[in-house]
């Protein structure tokens, strides 16, 4: 007589509806994925058409009024801005695909915190002052600035999250991004990031799905925002990659507030320029905020602060110091004074202290554009905010101890690179006339090669020492740039190993920058290549 056993058949047509119920779930998620693809691939063809659009046109309108420069130039302008959106667009695209596939690397270098920070205000101040926005960088403790990361997708994250921030964020708003550091042991520091605004918000619903990829808000204000969808879901990618954590918090028209930690190591043998302690220093700033921030760094490197609020202050405690012989070490010349313009107080401090006596602007504004102005005023150097103390040490090391002259703000004037030789090497016939161009602006000489044998070639029938540089394509026929530099590293004459070569390249991603590493070249240009990066190359391999 045969057994039927009950409990083997239930547990069996329990597990067939447990397999059944996770097919649907997975079926629902596809299906989910696919529309949030289509919806993507909608919302692409719109925003790429929009730049697009734009390029074209400003393309037709310039050509059609050639002579009126004026024209001309707003047209450029606004073909460049277009273009950088579209670069933008693209990124994104390529970094969720290798997201996707799982080839995202990260790389380990040694960066300034200082610097990137910077670059982040520089970037971002524009757009916000653009719609009348409020946009204020703080820096909180900072233990450490110099650290090791990959710089380029830390200032993704912090780009995309502030730049959102100013993107949704209404005109006339206001935006507080904030630094700072906690010690995580083994030569290691938590660096806290927090950025918060007073914008549209977004809905508990739409916070589930704010890292995923392809998700967008959808209402009648944001669609006419442009954007991917990847933006966020990038950048939960890259914060999970570092070890770090990411949280938002958001309310509909009230704001949102996004806060991350990243896990970062300390870059060994930081050293910070030495001043000697005790020494007196002049702050000269009407707003509370930002005079406490300047004495509490000056009291961090060991000297004393003495405040003043108006201009008319600074001079009558000058004057009375240089009557008693006692004069501060240096004035550091805030952004706000209570009776005058800082920079007409410059003016009448070098005017009573004399030519020697250290003036240190600290400001947010854009030295490029003020620097013709507050040197005739007699200021002797900048430090940019958000201030770092690094920075403010190193100016005051320069004036009061005499340490790296020249090396401050005041003392930069345009390079001339017109003694310096490069070898461009590039088989795309534009490419090589946009490099050219862009080469000869710097002032530097030129000389071509279409592909890597016949750079080989051009560099090893030329005397030593006869090219200071090189820019190398990468995909080239005949050879391609990786082997060419290989060949010129192992040729039997001095220059082949020292002579620096730059890629200059479409392969833009961390793995493309290691491989040229790998390959024997110093630096790595991506294209479309930028004018400022270039002569930032030039400028840190030249002086």
């Amino acid at each position: 007589m045969e057994t039927v056993d009950n409990g083997g058949r239930v547990r069996r047509i329990e597990e067939l509806e447990r397999e059944n119920e996770a097919m649907k779930e997975a079926l629902a998620a596809a299906e989910a994925a696919n529309q949030a693809k289509s919806r993507f691939l909608s919302n692409m063809s719109h925003d790429i058409r929009t730049p697009m659009n734009a390029i074209m046109g400003m393309t037709a309108i310039g050509l059609s009024h050639i002579d009126e420069k004026a024209r001309v130039q707003d047209c450029l302008e606004k073909i460049r801005t277009a273009s950088a959106h579209l670069m933008s667009l693209v990124n994104d695209v390529l970094d969720m695909s290798r997201i996707d596939s799982g080839r995202m690397t990260l790389s380990e270098e040694r960066f300034s915190l200082a610097d990137l920070v910077h670059d982040l205000a520089v970037i971002l101040r524009p757009q916000a002052e653009q719609k009348g926005q409020e946009l204020t960088f703080e820096i909180g403790r900072i233990e450490e600035e110099n650290l090791v990361g990959d710089p380029l997708r830390l200032r993704q994250i912090l780009v995309n999250i502030i730049g959102n921030a100013v993107k949704y964020t209404q005109e006339g708003g206001a935006i507080l991004v904030r630094f700072a550091q906690r010690l995580a042991g083994e030569g290691r520091v938590w660096l806290d990031f927090l950025c918060e605004d007073n914008g549209m918000g977004m809905s508990e619903e739409f916070l589930q799905r704010i890292f995923l990829p392809f998700e967008r808000v959808r209402s009648g204000a944001v669609n006419q925002i442009e954007g991917t969808g990847l933006g966020m879901s990038i950048v939960k990618n890259l914060v999970d990659s570092m070890g770090g954590r990411i949280e938002v918090e958001s309310q509909e028209g009230k704001g949102s507030r996004f806060t991350v930690a990243l896990p970062l190591p300390v870059s060994p043998g930081n050293r910070e320029a030495a001043l000697p302690a005790g020494g007196c220093v002049l702050v000269a700033e009407s707003q509370d905020r930002r005079s406490q921030q300047l004495e509490e760094c000056l009291r961090e490197i060991g000297l004393m602060p003495v405040r003043v609020t108006a201009g008319t202050e600074a001079v009558t405690r000058l004057t009375e110091a240089r009557y008693e012989n006692r004069m501060p070490w240096a004035m550091l010349l805030g952004q706000e004074l209570s009776d005058m313009q800082p920079l007409d107080a410059a003016a009448h401090v070098r005017q009573l202290a004399g030519k020697e006596f250290p003036i240190l602007l600290v400001s947010e504004g854009d030295w490029a554009q003020m620097e013709y102005r507050a040197v005739r005023a007699g200021v002797s150097d900048f430090v940019p905010c958000p201030l770092f103390r690094s920075r403010l040490t190193g100016a005051l090391s320069r004036l009061i101890c005499g340490e790296g002259e020249d090396a401050g703000g005041t003392g930069s004037r345009d390079a001339d690179y017109r003694s310096y030789r490069a070898l461009l090497v590039e088989d795309n016939e534009l490419n090589l006339e946009i490099a050219s161009e862009l080469l000869g602006m710097t002032g530097i000489q030129v000389e071509t090669a279409e592909n890597g044998w016949k750079a080989v070639e051009r560099f090893a029938a030329a005397p030593e020492g006869y090219f200071d540089l090189i820019f190398m394509d990468i995909q080239m026929p005949v050879m391609d740039g990786y082997e060419a530099v290989r060949r010129i590293r192992a040729m039997e004459r001095t220059d082949g190993k020292s002579v620096w070569i730059v890629a200059m390249t479409a392969n833009a991603f961390v793995e493309d920058v290691r491989l040229s590493r790998q390959a024997g070249m110093n630096e790595h240009l991506s294209k479309p290549v930028d004018l400022e990066r270039l002569q930032d190359v030039l400028r840190r391999q030249f002086g």
